[in-house]
């Protein structure tokens, strides 16, 4: 008999992974004992050899759901005695060495236990135990117990604490662990004031509201929704005004996946997707009678899907049963705002929107919004268009050879996220928003500050994406040169092709990868708008080997809001683009515009968002845009319904070969030959679709690769996705997104990801120098 010490790290705290070991140590008889530290679990008990190692599987084998081992040691120590087997309390000595746990959906059993009318949790809107409830949105340090997060003013009532207490129960060493004697309440306000409501009386108030057209804000785990009757049109409309966006599609909130299925088409991934631990909102086409349930026209405009989710918190779940009907659920904020989080804020700010406000007294440390998942529409895979609540802040990615430095990765502006690397672990922010916004700059850099402070970081190097203006740019600056820190500065499409080479492990082969970086915008090497980049990646070096043609960049920011400027440029000189876009201007934009690309010798851009731009302004989908990528979200619908009906048509023709840009005008003066003739809009449509899916296949044929590697917001088009998967020559791997989104929330990791390629590219080369034999 010896005794071992074992020390696992991972997402290990927040996960019952303390209980979880108890039990295990009692089903085999062991003694000793399991703490948290902040350097993850440590146990100590007394086997033998053969003991150990049965032990040590079993805690692999049968790890509790939200845990996630990355690394699990043991060694012999000198011999102690142990009187059973124990818990013991944390330590908070040292530096955080862990990573730290998202919040987690309402489990299977809590959901009973508040529906069950015998169980002395009925009714209560903030129940948990340990696989399920507020993880990362309530920390306020480490390690992770209750005096540590927002639960710590919430004493335990004797029967709380009983559970708490008892090895056999879900809830033993519950942090979150409460009830209706000791837990967190419920304040519903109206008028500015609050109502004298009972905790059941405000479930029912709310469902009433809902009834009679208000809009209620409800805080939840990660901040404020605002929601609304969504069969209600005149509610929805009264919605979108007062939060002040037109179109953008609104998420909805279904009571339970039965009558998800009456509305919408849900696969058996998107149903796994949303009764999982995650539970985001999935993009969902829906059926025809759901028009007579859903203000869809309202919810979604113009399109043939909508945004759905499942009760994901206690709260959610009895208002929605109560209900029995689908609500609207959107982010509690002003459009291009931040989600609000903190309740005197939401009194002020969310008064103008929300008729009521329903507020509870557990703080929210970390705000976050909830992450949305979309599936590809034939092969069905996943692509995350926004990764926050349950993704974030940890990186789960354990062959990564990080390096032993603590680097802070500030990302771009649009979709912001952060990216650091501390005690050789990834920690990526959760969607933080566009940093055009005072707000929104205020926000990322409280969310920096606070992770940076619970895991004690302090970054040794800065990484910035090469922009100038760009307010994370700016950020970089100035922690750099406050605090003496080296800067590098990471170009923009190289790091979105990091962050694919990264997540797919193809950052450290041999075989050549070609990288299809098509997004909106970022400045290029040569100082000109890049976007619709091929790179060729090896040894540990990127080229870029094609891109598309340049057109000019004209009006600043008012080109990628408006398409019709993209249409006007990219087709500038085609035959037949005048008839088809002068009605879209003015007499006096045309002509000023039309001088203006005339004597154009400024700006150039290669960008594929704004080719998609081009397309949808032709066909009379969008010349102006109230939301990000709207003009190619309404494309790829229409060329979807047209695949749907008919059968894929044939590409546009091109000619390509390498050294040449890929062709623009002539794919958008074949567009133009077709609108004469009368071909339909749909079919247009998926012509384009398929034509730069082709366009990518035949770059890769002619350079022989057999990884095409793909990144950029343009691969948020689930379409565009499947058809290049189909396009490939035979033998060749396409790689997509499946944990990170391929818009610019994942320049932060691409950034951390070029640094390490940088990093090994340079010892390459210094081992090439040793091995090098002087001339005789």
């Amino acid at each position: 008999m010896q005794t071992w010490h074992i020390h696992i790290q991972g997402q290990v705290q927040g996960v019952g992974f303390r209980p979880f070991i108890y039990r295990l140590a009692h089903q085999f008889g062991l003694n000793g004992w399991v703490n948290n530290t902040l350097e993850g679990v440590h146990i100590r008990l007394n086997t033998d050899a053969a003991g150990i190692r049965a032990f040590c599987r079993q805690v692999e084998h049968q790890a509790p759901p939200l845990a996630r081992i990355l690394s699990l040691h043991y060694h012999a120590v000198a011999p102690e005695s142990f009187d059973g087997f124990q818990i013991v309390h944390s330590q908070s000595e040292g530096t955080p060495d862990l990573l730290l746990t998202p919040d987690a959906a309402l489990c299977e059993d809590c959901q009973a236990d508040i529906h069950n009318t015998q169980n002395r949790r009925a009714g209560y809107a903030f129940t948990t135990c340990i696989n399920c409830g507020p993880r990362y949105s309530i920390i306020q340090s480490v390690p992770y117990d209750r005096a540590n997060t927002g639960m710590a003013s919430f004493e335990m009532c004797p029967a709380c604490q009983q559970e708490y207490d008892n090895p056999a129960d879900r809830r033993y060493y519950s942090q979150t662990n409460s009830c209706a004697e000791c837990g967190v309440t419920l304040t519903l306000w109206a008028d500015g004031a609050p109502r004298d409501l009972s905790q059941t009386e405000i479930i029912t108030a709310v469902t009433r509201a809902w009834a009679d057209g208000q809009t209620v804000a409800i805080k939840g785990i990660g901040g404020y929704l605002l929601t609304c009757d969504a069969g209600n049109a005149e509610a929805v409309q009264q919605l979108r005004a007062r939060k002040q966006r037109p179109t953008k599609p609104f998420a909805l909130l279904f009571p339970n996946l039965s009558q998800l299925e009456q509305v919408a088409w849900v696969s058996p991934s998107a149903a796994q997707a949303l009764t999982g631990a995650v539970s985001p909102i999935v993009l969902l086409p829906f059926k025809e009678k759901a028009k007579a349930q859903l203000a869809t026209d309202d919810i979604a405009p113009g399109l043939g899907q909508i945004g759905v989710m499942l009760p994901y918190t206690p709260l959610y779940a009895l208002l929605l049963a109560e209900y029995g009907k689908p609500v609207v659920a959107t982010s509690g904020n002003i459009s291009n705002t931040p989600i609000v989080y903190q309740d005197e804020a939401a009194l002020q700010s969310l008064s103008g929107i929300a008729d009521q406000i329903l507020l509870n007294n557990r703080p929210i440390a970390t705000p976050q919004d909830d992450s949305v998942l979309a599936f590809t529409p034939c092969h069905e895979r996943p692509i995350w268009m926004r990764r926050s609540r349950g993704l974030a802040p940890s990186y789960l990615e354990t062959d990564i050879p990080w390096p032993n430095q603590t680097i802070l990765a500030t990302g771009a502006m649009l979709k912001s996220t952060f990216g650091l690397v501390h005690r050789q672990k990834a920690f990526l922010s959760q969607y933080l928003g566009d940093l055009e916004q005072y707000e929104t700059q205020k926000h990322y850099q409280a969310t920096y500050a606070h992770l940076a402070q619970t895991l004690a970081a302090r970054p040794e190097i800065m990484l910035a994406d090469a922009h100038p203006e760009y307010p994370s740019t700016h950020f970089a600056q100035e922690v750099s040169a406050a605090e003496g820190i080296p800067l590098q500065r990471v170009q923009h499409h190289k790091a979105h092709f990091g962050a694919i080479l990264g997540e797919h492990q193809l950052w450290d082969q041999e075989e050549p990868v070609l990288g299809l970086i098509w997004d909106g915008t970022g400045l290029g090497d040569d100082h000109q708008i890049w976007g619709g980049e091929c790179f060729l990646y090896q040894n540990y070096r990127f080229e870029r080997v094609a891109h598309f043609d340049y057109f000019s960049a004209i009006l600043g920011d008012k080109m990628p809001k408006e398409p019709r400027v993209s249409a006007l440029s990219a087709t500038f000189g085609l035959p037949g683009a005048a008839a088809a876009l002068q009605p879209l201007f003015s007499k006096t934009e045309w002509s000023l515009y039309d001088r203006m690309l005339d004597r154009h010798a400024g700006l150039q851009t290669s960008s594929a968002g704004r080719l998609f731009d081009a397309a949808a302004a032709l066909l009379g989908l969008a010349s102006r845009q109230s939301y990000e990528g709207e003009a190619a979200i309404l494309l790829e619908q229409l060329a979807r319904q047209h695949i749907a009906r008919e059968a894929l048509p044939e590409p546009y023709d091109f000619h390509w070969q390498a050294g040449t840009p890929l062709p623009v005008k002539p794919v958008l003066a074949q567009i133009l030959t077709d609108q004469q003739q009368g071909v339909s809009k749909g079919a247009i449509a998926a012509r384009f679709h398929h034509t730069l899916a082709q366009m990518g296949a035949a770059v890769a044929t002619t350079l022989g690769v057999k990884h095409v590697a793909c990144s950029g917001g343009v691969f948020q088009n689930g379409l565009l996705i499947d058809l290049l998967t189909d396009a490939l020559p035979a033998g060749c791997t396409a790689y997509f997104h499946e944990r990170l989104s391929p818009n610019d929330e994942n320049i932060a990791f691409g950034q951390l990801i070029c640094y390490l390629i940088g990093q090994r590219k340079a010892a390459t080369h210094t081992s090439l120098l040793k091995n090098t034999q002087p001339c005789a």
